[in-house]
């Protein structure tokens, strides 16, 4: 039986999100970040893949449904049940991210629930509005190194 990667060398310290790896918008919103984070602090994994079907796993999340993205604020303390969903989990990446994620980050000063709604809607329809998201090689090189397994 195939064992997941041991996380402790899988994933560096800081901020990881996951995200649904065969979505176009999901995608274009991980390159946008990978843009706006000079400091290269945050760093990736597709929910299909295994470091984020662990860590799921480990947090009693569904690890079949990739509508949501889920941000771990800080990995060192991965063992603790620290993570946000949704808008709350894009909105705190962005914020860390720096820069003109901060400005991003200022959509949080609207209500949850509305702010889940139409990201709740847009999850519906991402596939037919954005497709699925064919491989093609990253714009930088050095960004391969921030995705994990």
């Amino acid at each position: 039986m195939h064992q997941p990667p041991s996380l402790s060398t899988a994933a560096p310290p800081g901020p990881v999100l996951f995200f649904d790896g065969e979505c176009g918008l999901c995608q274009r919103i991980v390159h946008l970040l990978l843009r706006l984070d000079r400091k290269r602090i945050l760093h990736f994994a597709s929910l299909q893949g295994p470091t984020a079907q662990h860590y799921l796993k480990a947090h009693g999340l569904p690890t079949a449904d990739f509508d949501s993205l889920v941000f771990v604020p800080d990995w060192t303390r991965r063992a603790e049940a620290e993570f946000l969903l949704r808008t709350d989990g894009a909105l705190a990446a962005a914020r860390a991210v720096g820069g003109m994620g901060r400005l991003i980050a200022w959509l949080r000063i609207l209500p949850r629930g509305w702010r889940d709604a139409v990201y709740k809607l847009i999850a519906r329809w991402r596939y037919r509005l954005f497709g699925e998201w064919e491989s093609q090689p990253l714009a930088r090189p050095e960004w391969a190194q921030r995705f994990l397994p």
